[in-house]
């Protein structure tokens, strides 16, 4: 008997020994899977739309900083991590300016039955918003002073559907300003005048980002495209050949200094919860030729950066504040 209980014992010890190996084995194949470095890629500011207003920095693989915000009072489209370390941020029932303490600089909030889903600093004082609402608006606003200095109407598919108009613009280098009509499926840019300069389709549309070489890059529902001012396709990637990574609801896409292009890949929080055994991929950063190089799944402790919506990386020149908007500088 004595003997069997010896067996017994030492046949356990090989087993938790055994599956321990194993189980280390597949996390670090399982790791191993996603190219680069996670979060340690590179220092980065990053936030998304989800059911809480969360916003990070990570540094050197760490959440440096995070803000928490409201559950449920809407979701942040957009986020700006300025030169001064306040960040601007656009969140459906309002635009919202915080200092690195989190104490509220500047506020406005959308009228009833409008949402705002994107915003951008002009200089220290003005800032440029798109208002989703029966008709399309958008507003330069003086913070210092509160109150509207400019404004103009651009069109929308559906009046009533607001929800759905309107998420991303950007201002280029030519004092311009481009827009994602994400109902309508197209990119406009516009003069300060409201005039249009260009338009160009682009179904499933989500967010467009002007380029150094003055072309344009647009995010779509299955496809991510670089255009050049005649609107022509110089450079896309299919999604759905980017296989393994599950890319399904991308938003924002920036190019990179490197010529490398990041994508993020939201989350629907309201469709249901994360699997945090199969979770989906975040981002990806993938080069001219299409080789994705880094890929970010942070879901869990201590880093659960939930979803994706953009990231700014620190230390490259990314959203300029040193642009202009007609007079507005």
């Amino acid at each position: 008997m004595e003997f069997n209980r010896k067996m017994c014992h030492i046949a356990f010890i090989y087993l938790l020994i055994t599956s321990t190996l194993y189980s280390g084995s597949y996390a670090q194949e399982n790791k191993a899977t996603l190219p680069g470095k996670g979060l340690s890629q590179f220092d980065f500011f990053y936030a998304g739309e989800s059911k809480e207003q969360n916003m990070y920095i990570v540094r050197s693989g760490q959440i440096v900083w995070e803000y928490k915000g409201p559950k449920d009072k809407g979701e942040i489209s957009d986020a700006v991590l300025m030169a001064n370390g306040n960040i601007l941020f656009a969140h459906q029932f309002g635009v919202t300016l915080i200092s690195p303490e989190k104490e509220v600089l500047w506020n406005h909030d959308a009228p009833k039955g409008c949402e705002i889903h994107t915003a951008q600093p002009i200089g220290k004082d003005h800032i440029v918003f798109v208002q989703n609402g029966d008709t399309g608006r958008v507003f330069v606003v003086n913070i210092k002073k509160g109150e509207t200095v400019w404004s103009f109407n651009i069109p929308v598919k559906n009046p009533k559907s607001v929800h759905g108009q309107f998420r991303h613009a950007r201002l280029t280098s030519r004092g311009t300003l481009l827009v994602a009509h994400m109902d309508m499926g197209k990119v406009c840019e516009y003069d300060i005048n409201g005039k249009e300069l260009f338009a160009m389709a682009a179904p499933g549309i989500w967010s467009v980002e002007p380029l150094k070489n003055g072309n344009i890059l647009a995010c779509c529902r299955d496809q991510v495209i670089e255009a050049n001012p005649k609107g022509q396709v110089v450079w896309n990637v299919q999604l759905k050949d980017l296989t393994g990574y599950n890319i399904n609801s991308p938003q924002i896409a920036i190019r990179r200094p490197n010529g490398n292009t990041l994508i993020n890949n939201w989350f629907n929080q309201w469709n249901g919860k994360v699997d945090l055994d199969n979770p989906p991929v975040q981002a990806v950063e993938l080069t001219p030729d299409k080789k994705i190089v880094w890929a970010l799944k942070s879901w869990s402790t201590p880093a659960a950066l939930g979803p994706s919506t953009i990231i700014q990386i620190l230390n490259e020149k990314g959203i300029s504040e040193k642009i202009t908007f007609g007079k507005f500088k």
